[in-house]
């Protein structure tokens, strides 16, 4: 299911004004610093994901923001990666989640969307359609059943060679 969220409603001030407390440094991506991205997301997500990456920071300026604490990467948060104002895909540190450092991308790159002239963002494929109620007021698009994921080339899981 994706969710719409408007860029120009109350609730993405308020939650701007809550994760300013946040520990990590939510920043955008440099070029340069690419490929330690793509391995973390590698890592800690999927290769679907670091394709994902790959595609946001092709844009100028790159369409990918990371958390960062005590110098480490800590999560990250994309858009215009799949589509043109499709906010995702995201993710945070196991260790790290629950510190409101999920909510603090969320809202930078909403943030980040707003200022590059979207009044709206699409969140694509979401999970916890509450959480991105709650945070953003973000609401369920009409799909019926279809979605820009309908179709995509999986990878089938590897077959034990045959002696």
């Amino acid at each position: 299911m994706d969710c719409l969220v408007n860029l120009y409603a109350q609730p993405l001030a308020t939650l701007a004004a809550r994760v300013e407390i946040t520990e990590a440094t939510i920043r955008v991506a440099l070029p340069p610093e690419q490929h330690i991205i793509k391995d973390w997301v590698r890592r800690h997500f999927s290769e679907y994901w670091v394709s994902e990456v790959t595609a946001a920071m092709a844009h100028q300026p790159p369409g990918c923001l990371i958390a960062v604490v005590e110098g480490e990467l800590v999560g990250f948060a994309c858009y215009d990666a799949t589509a043109r104002g499709f906010f995702g895909p995201t993710g945070v540190a196991e260790e790290q989640r629950g510190k409101g450092i999920g909510l603090a991308l969320l809202s930078a790159t909403l943030q980040a969307m707003k200022a590059q002239g979207y009044a709206y963002a699409i969140i694509g494929g979401v999970g916890p359609v509450d959480f991105y109620s709650k945070a953003v007021g973000a609401v369920p698009i009409p799909d019926e059943g279809e979605d820009i994921y309908q179709g995509l080339l999986r990878l089938k899981p590897a077959q034990e060679a045959q002696p």
